[in-house]
């Protein structure tokens, strides 16, 4: 179904889907997610529906918009639908999550991994992706492991950009490890360089936007001798998507980044990946995995609780699903104020530089 599009079908249950479609979002991960949506969503449909009624997807674009995600959650809600599902960006999935705690309008959060997802605890909004803090510690533990010590953050001003660099110091001082921050809302790309060298820097993380200047910074130390042995990372993920690569080329090989999928899928989730990879016309990324468990959490609690919406938020904690990267359950985790699985498989990975469409394994958590 395209955006806005509405059906006719009153014997349908409802699910609004919040997704980055247009930018400045993440269009690329957008599709992804809305395509794990979809194929749920026919599956659940052959299978029977919900006692019967199908499944029916009300897709609104955040385009990476706060306010729009807020808006559309008001909408969502007018519109009669039993809970949301989405969002990709974590500082949109936050503002939509407060708006639906607000309504009292289930929420299952996809793909957003900010921990403070809510102000406050509530028993409203649940959450598949692992919260920044588990993530981002699973990377640092490699930095480290792999020899980093003298680490530069090159980030933009942003909440979420923010969340990770402490993070990372947070786990990495402590264990001899030292964090540059370098401020790309006062640096230029080119300038990236210089501060990379004269700090000594072994590794730069890349905590900042793409398409740009994330290209730049890589292009720039790509092509700077000084920085021949530096390792660049993107703990967010970026370089699994295919747009990375068109991008980037061989230069964006090499950098490890985090995502979220087991190393051997089940037969549940090879299935998917099959599917969606026909869909898409590429390989799926780890977004649209959890576009699918995400359906298939919401369809278990809509078999158990019906359309009210109290009751499937209070099916949180007795929610048992094989999704396609394992067994999904929702506890209450120390400092998360939402219904979280604890945990979904976390790898680092990296793109082979001898064959850039190969994604090698450097750490499992």
């Amino acid at each position: 179904m395209t955006p806005g599009a509405e059906r006719t079908d009153e014997s349908a249950i409802r699910i609004g889907a919040l997704v980055p479609l247009t930018r400045p979002g993440w269009v690329e991960a957008g599709r992804h997610l809305l395509a794990g949506f979809g194929l749920a969503v026919r599956d659940v449909n052959e299978s029977g529906g919900i006692g019967g009624k199908p499944l029916e997807l009300v897709v609104r674009d955040t385009a990476a918009d706060s306010q729009r995600a807020a808006a559309a959650v008001d909408e969502l809600d007018r519109l009669g639908v039993a809970a949301l599902a989405g969002e990709y960006h974590s500082v949109v999935a936050r503002a939509a999550a407060a708006r639906a705690d607000a309504l009292g309008l289930p929420f299952l959060c996809s793909s957003a991994v900010l921990d403070a997802l809510t102000g406050q605890p509530t028993d409203w909004v649940a959450r598949l992706a692992p919260a920044q803090s588990h993530g981002w510690r699973i990377y640092a533990d490699f930095l480290l492991g792999a020899g980093h010590s003298r680490i530069a953050v090159a980030a933009q001003p942003s909440v979420y950009w923010a969340s990770g660099t402490r993070i990372l110091r947070d786990h990495l001082v402590p264990r001899g490890g030292t964090v540059i921050e370098l401020d790309m809302g006062a640096l230029a790309p080119e300038a990236v360089n210089d501060a990379l060298v004269d700090n000594r820097a072994t590794a730069l993380l890349l905590l900042v936007g793409h398409p740009e200047p994330v290209a730049s910074i890589v292009k720039s130390v790509r092509r700077d001798p000084r920085l021949a042995g530096l390792l660049i990372g993107a703990p967010a993920g970026q370089p699994e998507f295919a747009e990375w690569a068109a991008l980037l080329g061989e230069d964006g090989a090499g950098i490890p980044f985090l995502r979220y999928r087991p190393e051997r899928l089940g037969p549940l989730g090879a299935r998917v990946e099959t599917t969606l990879r026909e869909r898409l016309a590429a390989a799926p990324s780890f977004v649209a995995f959890e576009g699918y468990d995400t359906i298939a959490v919401l369809a278990d609690a809509l078999r158990s609780s019906g359309a009210d919406r109290a009751r499937i938020a209070g099916s949180w904690p007795r929610i048992a699903v094989d999704g396609t990267r394992g067994p999904i359950r929702f506890t209450r985790t120390p400092g998360i104020g939402v219904w979280q699985w604890a945990w979904p498989p976390v790898q680092v990975v990296d793109r082979d530089p001898a064959d850039p469409d190969r994604l090698r394994l450097l750490r499992a958590g």
